[in-house]
């Protein structure tokens, strides 16, 4: 009884040691350290590393080299101020790729996980949680018919749906390949964005819809019968144009469930990369079904040669039916150093030698999430006016 009452004690003792470490333990260095004049200073304790670099979207060349110091604690400072934004970055320890232990933040994009700090003021206070009235986001599960199982998307509703009684506009926000229906609110800090925005007077308070792309799947890893399936690059589209040809499933389901302006006015859809090319379908598609239009980097197809799925023939003449029954906005977006670059400078040549009307808004940086959370804080404003 003794050895029992014994090796229980210890085992309490163990847990209990094992909580403390969790709370006690942590780095005791800052890092990142956010200095006054918004530069930042990294440090990591690696006293063995032969070499520690910082690989971040931040860093002009993609990587740094951190400096040894004292009791071996390696650090670097970004010679220049940073602009206000989110950052995302991690370490690479003699060769090895590793996150920040003195920072708890992160995001996973695909299958990386990086730390992210944000640089407040202008551009950066959209993506932060401020004193302002916040909406509900809910994870929510339908039935698709066209796919053939259950499927999961994100719902955000502003601040005082539950209780205005109000019907509410609908945003439809399409993430690109590789991501699912917890992108745009990780990465895309919509919540935050939207919360602001609204509570700025910037834009009207409306529902945005995040659903999942990847036709073939139901939900985000670890949130399907699939499991705990590690994440990988590939999009698991299913069949050619299913998930285009399954979207009306996705609006019926919210005009059914949550209170909505049911008609085109009261719709708008926009994506990133390949939600962009499924905005440009989609929308095309069932012109009658959305005023606002927003390509974000998009991947856009117009070549109808072989079509796998009749949602990709036509597209030239599906889009001429679509201006003529004349979108409120059809808003195109990219950077200069963006891969899809030449393939939207193309598509736009198309709109405009039919006659296509369209907005077009161009900046710096490639195909990353600093220019898709700024188009999104760019778009937003321009609905439902």
């Amino acid at each position: 009884m003794k050895k029992t009452i014994t090796f229980i004690a210890c085992m309490l003792f163990c847990i209990a040691s094992f909580a403390q470490q969790a709370l006690w333990g942590r780095s005791n260095l800052v890092s990142p350290e956010i200095h006054d004049n918004n530069t930042v200073t990294f440090r990591l304790s690696a006293p063995k590393a032969v070499k520690v670099q910082l690989t971040g979207d931040f860093i002009a060349n993609g990587v740094a080299d951190l400096k040894e110091g004292k009791d071996g604690v390696w650090e670097f400072t970004t010679p220049e101020p940073l602009e206000p934004e989110l950052y995302s970055y991690a370490f690479i320890v003699d060769g090895l790729r590793m996150l920040d232990p003195s920072n708890v933040f992160l995001n996973r994009d695909v299958n990386t996980i990086v730390n992210i700090f944000i640089i407040g003021g202008g551009q950066g206070d959209l993506y932060k949680v401020n004193n302002v009235p916040h909406g509900t986001v809910s994870k929510v599960w339908y039935d698709s018919k066209v796919l053939e199982k259950k499927r999961r998307m994100t719902v955000y509703t502003p601040a005082g749906y539950e209780t205005s009684g109000k019907r509410y506009p609908v945003f439809y926000l399409l993430h690109g390949s590789g991501g699912d229906e917890e992108a745009w609110m990780d990465l895309g800090r919509t919540a935050q964005i939207m919360d602001n925005l609204i509570a700025q007077g910037k834009a009207q308070p409306m529902i945005v819809v995040m659903t999942n792309g990847n036709g073939a799947r139901e939900a985000t890893p670890s949130h399907s019968s699939e499991g705990m399936k590690q994440p990988d690059n590939r999009t698991a589209r299913g069949k050619a144009g299913a998930f285009e040809e399954s979207f009306p499933e996705i609006v019926n389901f919210i005009d059914k469930n949550y209170r909505t302006i049911k008609k085109k006015s009261g719709r708008a859809i926009a994506g990133l990369s390949m939600g962009g090319g499924h905005t440009l379908q989609i929308s095309k598609e069932y012109p009658d079904m959305f005023d606002y239009v927003g390509l974000f980097s998009s991947s856009v197809r117009m070549s109808s040669n072989n079509a796998a799925s009749p949602v990709y023939e036509n597209i030239l003449e599906k889009l001429k039916v679509q201006f003529a029954k004349k979108p409120k906005l059809y808003w195109i977006a990219i950077g200069k150093d963006d891969f899809l670059y030449k393939a939207n400078a193309e598509f736009r040549k198309v709109l405009d030698e039919n006659g296509l009307k369209y907005e077009y808004f161009e900046n710096g940086d490639g195909h990353i999430w600093r220019n898709w959370r700024i188009y999104l804080s760019m778009f937003a404003p321009k609905l439902f006016k």
